[in-house]
C-alpha cells in the first residue's frame, strides 16, 4: 500500500549559485558524507546536488512533514543498493515519521528516481508498506 508520494523539481543553477555563496556551509548542512563524497568525485558535482537536494525535498513531502516536526535535511540521505538503485536512508525526525506511517506487521520501502537535464532536476519518491514475510 502507498503511505506516501513527493516530487520536486529544482533548477540546477539555483544550487550552484548556493554553494558559490555558502560553499561548505551549505553542502555540510544539507548532505550527508556519502552525499557528499559522491557528488565531490563526479564532474557534474552541482547537478549530482541538485538531485538529491529534489529527492529530500520529494521525501519530505511523501513523509507529509516538510522540514519541519523534528525532521532535518541530514535525516534523509540518497544511497544505492548494491543493484545501483537508488533509495533513501533516513535517520533521527525522519526516520521517526516514516515508523508513525507504517502500519504494524509492514515494513517500509522507499522508491526513488532522480533524474536531470541541464537546467532542471528532478526526483520522485514513492513510500509504500510491504506486509512482514511470517
Amino acid at each position: 500500500m502507498i503511505l506516501g508520494i513527493g516530487s520536486d523539481l529544482i533548477d540546477i543553477r539555483r544550487i550552484e549559485k548556493t554553494i558559490e555563496r555558502f560553499g561548505d556551509r551549505f553542502i555540510e548542512r544539507v548532505f550527508t558524507p556519502l552525499e557528499r563524497r559522491k557528488a565531490e568525485s563526479r564532474a557534474e558535482r552541482v547537478a549530482t546536488y541538485a538531485k538529491r537536494f529534489a529527492a529530500k525535498e520529494a521525501c519530505s513531502k511523501a513523509l507529509g512533514t516538510g522540514f519541519r516536526k523534528g525532521t532535518f535535511w541530514r535525516d534523509m540521505g540518497v544511497v544505492n543498493l548494491p543493484s545501483g538503485r537508488p533509495t533513501l536512508e533516513l535517520t533521527g525526525g525522519a526516520r521517526k515519521h516514516l515508523e508513525a506511517l507504517t502500519p504494524p506487521g509492514h515494513t517500509a520501502r522507499i522508491d526513488v528516481t532522480i533524474t536531470d537535464e541541464y537546467p532542471m532536476a528532478q526526483a520522485l519518491v514513492v513510500i509504500t508498506a510491504v506486509p512482514d514475510k511470517s
